[in-house]
C-alpha cells in the first residue's frame, strides 16, 4: 500500500513538473506569461469571437448573441503586438470582470500613450515626448484637437513596431500605409472626426506618375510629413497644400527618402560622396537617387573625351581643307 502511494505521488509530482516546464517553454517561445494569458482568456472568450454565449436568468437558458464588430479583438494579432503582456484590466476597468458590463463602462476615459510611456527612463530612447510635440504641430491635432488620439492611428490591441525591427521594406511600407488607410479609406472611421466627404485617395493622387508603384514603394509619410531627424518617424502631418509634389525631392542624390524611409535601415551604409545610396540598391531603384560617384565621374570623363575628339576631328578637317 505504501509503495502504491509513493508511486502515485511520484506520478503526480512528474505531471506537475511537466506542466510547469511546458508552461515555461510556452512563455519563452511566445513571450507571453501564463498569468496574462489566463486573465485575458476570460475576456477573449467573448471579445475574441463574432458570437458569444451567456446564461440569461430572465429566460432560464443559454443565449447566443452577435458581438459588436468594433469590440472584437483578434487574439492572434494581440499576442503579436507590443502590448501582448498586458492584461485587459491593465487598461480597462476592473468592472470588466463582471457580466453583463455596466453601460457606464463605455464612457470610461481611455489611456493615452504618454500616460504609460512618459517620464520613464526605460522608454526614453523612443522619444515619446518629442513625438507628442511634433504631433501637436500636425494638421490632425490643429483641426481635431483632443478628439484625435494616438489610438486613432495606433490601435493598442494590434500595434507593433515595424520600422526598427522589420528588414523587409515592402512589409513595413504596407503596414504603415494601412495605418493611414484605416481612416482615409474607411468612411465610418473618417466621419468620427468630420462630416466632410472622405476624399478618394486614388483621385487625389491622380497627378502622381506610376501611382501603383509609388504606393507600393513609399509610405504616405514620405510626402505628407515634415522630416525630423530627432525621432524615428515624423508625426507632423502637413496640410495637403504642403505635401511633397516635386519629383526631385526624392529623385536626386540628396533624396528625402534617406532622411525618412531609409533613415534607420541603412544609416551605416550612407556614403559621404553620394553613392546615394548604395543602400537603396538592395531593395529598390529610385531614378536620380541611386547614383554612384565614380560612375558619374567616368561618364563625365567619357563625355569630355568625346567632345575633345569631335573638336580635334573638326580642327583637322579645317586644316586639311585649307591645304
Amino acid at each position: 500500500m505504501k509503495i502504491r502511494m509513493q508511486f502515485i505521488f511520484a506520478v503526480v509530482f512528474l505531471i506537475v513538473i511537466g506542466e510547469s516546464l511546458l508552461v515555461r517553454a510556452q512563455e519563452e517561445a511566445t513571450g507571453i506569461d501564463s498569468y496574462t494569458y489566463e486573465q485575458n482568456e476570460s475576456c477573449l472568450k467573448c471579445h475574441g469571437h463574432k458570437l458569444y454565449f451567456y446564461y440569461n436568468e430572465g429566460v432560464g437558458h443559454d443565449v447566443k448573441e452577435r458581438m459588436n464588430p468594433y469590440f472584437i479583438i483578434d487574439s492572434a494579432e494581440y499576442y503579436a503586438s507590443n502590448h501582448k503582456n498586458f492584461t485587459c484590466t491593465d487598461c480597462h476597468s476592473l468592472e470588466c470582470d463582471d457580466f453583463p458590463h455596466s453601460g457606464q463602462m463605455r464612457m470610461e476615459p481611455k489611456f493615452a500613450c504618454l500616460d504609460c510611456h512618459a517620464g520613464d527612463e526605460a522608454y526614453a530612447k523612443y522619444d515619446f515626448e518629442k513625438i507628442e510635440v511634433e504631433f501637436q504641430k500636425s494638421v490632425h491635432f490643429s483641426r481635431h484637437s483632443e478628439d484625435f488620439t494616438c489610438s486613432m492611428c495606433h490601435n493598442p490591441h494590434t500595434y507593433k513596431i515595424n520600422a526598427r525591427t522589420n528588414e523587409n521594406m515592402a512589409e513595413f511600407i504596407l503596414y504603415d500605409n494601412e495605418i493611414c488607410l484605416t481612416c482615409h479609406a474607411d468612411i465610418s472611421k473618417y466621419q468620427l472626426l468630420t462630416t466632410k466627404e472622405n476624399p478618394n485617395v486614388l483621385k487625389t493622387h491622380s497627378w502622381l506618375p506610376n501611382q501603383v508603384l509609388h504606393f507600393k514603394k513609399v509610405r504616405c509619410l514620405e510626402c505628407h510629413t515634415e522630416v525630423n531627424n530627432d525621432i524615428l518617424v515624423s508625426h507632423n502631418i502637413l496640410p495637403k497644400e504642403q505635401a511633397v509634389k516635386q519629383c526631385v525631392e526624392c529623385h536626386s542624390k540628396d533624396s528625402r527618402l534617406m532622411a525618412s524611409l531609409y533613415k534607420y535601415q541603412f544609416t551605416g551604409k550612407r556614403s559621404k560622396i553620394g553613392f546615394s545610396n548604395d543602400a537603396m540598391l538592395e531593395d529598390s531603384y529610385v531614378i536620380g537617387a541611386n547614383r554612384n560617384y565614380y560612375l558619374n565621374m567616368i561618364s563625365i570623363g567619357l563625355f569630355g573625351l568625346v567632345l575633345i575628339g569631335i573638336f580635334i576631328h573638326a580642327l583637322l578637317r579645317i586644316i586639311i581643307k585649307h591645304k
